[in-house]
């Protein structure tokens, strides 16, 4: 066996990668979908165009290497992650478009389940806050609102997955229906502490068990593929949700280990090892993966304005031309000269969770420049990141030793040099970034045997670089209380219309 096949299901794309022994890439095959937005607020995909665009670029990418799948260990599936399908088992077909999940619709009904005062419950269950970004309430709306589709499913010829259960389906022609505990952990109907689906939180939304997959480990053989699609039945090894995925992809496989995800947004996990920790810090408990019978759980955090900020000073003030020309152009001054920018434009994420904060650009005097405003913008990604970091250590009592970074974003030093300062730990790069992809080609290649075990994965992870801190104690704390003020003075911006 060459190779382990790695399907990269994002928003935006689908993906297939061909990893080798080494963990390198051998080859990628990528091709865009459709974007559907019928009204504000609402966000759909084709289901049937997405497994079309994975089978395509599968199908390339081994012809590509003049493989007809014989020589595959395993595939891995990493998937965006609250997206969510429902089908007919009968014709294999979805009964609707795809509800992704940045879409809000279903927000109305969650503010009602936080008035009739569940939110406590829901989180101790779910590990969740209620909100619309998770899957059980988009399955709820389109069983409400398809004609006929209460009916079928209590009939039991509904199907419910997300994106993974979807793929797996079409894989195995129909015969598997399965998830794993990462992706059902995002669901907001599964109990992340008895590891099941939960009869509590299935009755609040309204979805009967009967559409529900099986929920396998995430490393470990759940099906093959059929011959017809690729030459040879292939087994499916692995699944994991994305950004779980790329924790295991960086190998922080230990507790107190964190990865940091710079991109549109940015996402932070903290592995917690065998517990399940309940944040204190409006942070989500998830499940990170599942090997064997050993469950591992992470804390998470989302910043809603990570790289986007660079976009915005390209397209909304077009201080750059380019997204790539912010390095060169922060790096003409020695600092932000006190200017201070909270990229607030959609409120902020965790863990202050304010949706009527708005962006907040202060400390500008008459010598204060568009290098100093692009510095800011790099700084408030690591800031807002910091934010993460010190939740996560409260919530979890672990001191953060190091943290892994990845995405577009990392790529820039100045950004990567002023995050290590900001948390006075190092900050490392590795080697390959697609490491969403990796993390799933790695959970496959386990269950099958195409590596041995998790040290061999620690000796194939390998550093680009590592930043270490240079700061005086003083200066990193006189900028974290300024961060601070700049942070205060950007919330409640739109208290008027709240109350309105």
């Amino acid at each position: 066996m060459k190779y382990v096949l790695s399907l990269d299901q994002g928003t935006t794309s689908s993906r297939a990668i061909l990893f080798d022994r080494n963990g390198t890439i051998v080859d990628v095959a990528q091709k865009e979908f459709t974007q559907f937005y019928p009204q504000p607020g609402w966000v759909e995909h084709d289901a049937m165009e997405i497994w079309e665009t994975q089978l395509a670029v599968t199908q390339e990418v081994l012809r590509r290497v003049g493989s007809d799948g014989s020589d595959v260990a395993g595939i891995g599936i990493t998937n965006q992650r609250e997206t969510t399908v429902v089908w007919d088992r009968r014709t294999g077909l979805p009964i609707s478009k795809a509800i992704v999940w940045q879409d809000r619709r279903t927000a109305g009904f969650c503010d009602d389940l936080k008035e009739r005062g569940l939110e406590d419950d829901i989180r101790s269950r779910s590990g969740l806050v209620i909100d619309a970004y998770f899957s059980g309430t988009k399955v709820r709306w389109i069983l409400d609102n398809v004609s006929g589709a209460r009916e079928a499913a209590d009939e039991g010829h509904l199907a419910f997955g997300t994106i993974d259960s979807w793929l797996i389906w079409n894989l195995t022609g129909g015969r598997v229906h399965a998830t794993d505990p990462s992706n059902a952990s995002r669901t907001m109907l599964y109990n992340i502490k008895t590891l099941a689906w939960d009869d509590v939180l299935l009755d609040l939304l309204d979805v009967p068990s009967s559409v529900l997959p099986a929920v396998c480990p995430s490393s470990g053989v759940v099906g093959t593929s059929e011959k017809s699609l690729f030459g040879s039945e292939i087994p499916i090894a692995g699944i994991a949700g994305d950004q779980q995925a790329a924790l295991f992809g960086q190998v922080c496989v230990d507790p107190g280990m964190v990865k940091n995800t710079y991109g549109t947004g940015c996402f932070m996990l903290m592995n917690t090892g065998t517990s399940a920790i309940e944040s204190k810090n409006n942070l989500l408990t998830t499940i990170a993966w599942q090997i064997g019978n050993e469950t591992t759980y992470a804390l998470e955090g989302s910043v809603f304005i990570g790289g986007a900020v660079v976009q915005w000073l390209r397209d909304g003030l077009g201080i750059i031309q380019t997204s790539s020309e912010v390095e060169d152009l922060a790096a003409t001054v020695d600092s932000s000269d006190g200017v201070f920018l909270v990229p607030a434009f959609a409120g902020l994420g965790a863990p202050h969770w304010d949706p009527y904060a708005r962006g907040t650009l202060i400390g500008l005097t008459r010598g204060s420049s568009a290098a100093h405003i692009a510095r800011a913008a790099l700084e408030s990604i690591a800031f807002q990141s910091a934010d993460l970091v010190r939740a996560m250590e409260t919530d979890s009592g672990i001191q953060l030793a190091s943290m892994r970074v990845d995405g577009g974003a990392a790529a820039n030093n100045i950004l990567m040099q002023f995050q290590t300062d900001l948390l006075d730990v190092s900050v490392v790069r590795p080697r390959i970034v697609e490491t969403t992809a990796q993390g799933a080609a790695y959970l496959a290649g386990l269950a099958v045997g195409f590596w041995s075990g998790i040290s061999e994965l620690k000796t194939l992870w390998a550093e680009e670089r590592t930043f270490l801190p240079q700061m005086s104690h003083e200066e990193r704390e006189s900028l974290t209380k300024t961060w601070k003020r700049a942070l205060d003075r950007s919330r409640d911006w739109i208290e008027s219309d709240k109350n309105a």
